[in-house]
């Protein structure tokens, strides 16, 4: 897809949301079952993904880690996104690879330390990129993809949960 394919196929969006507002406000939804032992299996739409304890947590390693998982969205979020941005702004990537790192002290989760934070102290997020684009337009494209990128956003600015038990 090439910059005009990607304005022509989202410029009706873009007036319907600029007309009507409130149709661009859409849930998305995820779903999991309980499963055997403790595990959770999760609908992506594409597959079931049964998830499980980290083997820093007592897990076989045999199934997906929520950890790995959310590291994995943001892996995602932010391919499509650059990728996205770089065809809209002209940029022509060759070839990339998107990692993300985050580093969890296990005994929080654990109930080991109660000093010890719940959840990831710390994320890095690289992008290894065959490109020809200008430092100056890397530098654009950094700055576009961070601030388009949903999980990315959501990670940073942290977000209002709600939970509900019936």
């Amino acid at each position: 897809m090439n910059a005009i394919e990607l304005k022509n196929l989202q410029a009706p969006i873009k007036e319907k949301y600029t007309s009507d507002p409130e149709s661009a406000f859409i849930t998305l939804k995820a779903q999991g079952n309980i499963g055997d032992g403790i595990s959770c299996k999760v609908e992506t739409g594409k597959a079931i993904i049964e998830a499980g304890l980290h083997p820093a947590t007592g897990g076989t390693g045999l199934l997906a880690c929520s950890g790995d998982m959310l590291l994995e969205s943001l892996v995602a979020c932010a391919g499509v996104t650059l990728n996205a941005v770089a065809t809209a702004i002209g940029i022509e990537i060759k070839s990339g690879v998107v990692k993300a790192e985050g580093d969890l002290d296990f005994r929080g989760t654990l109930g080991v330390s109660k000093e010890a934070a719940v959840g990831f102290k710390s994320i890095r997020l690289t992008f290894e990129l065959d490109s020809s684009a200008t430092p100056e337009q890397l530098q654009s494209l950094a700055k576009l993809t961070e601030r388009y990128c949903v999980v990315y956003q959501t990670l940073c600015n942290g977000v209002a949960i709600e939970t509900s038990y019936h």
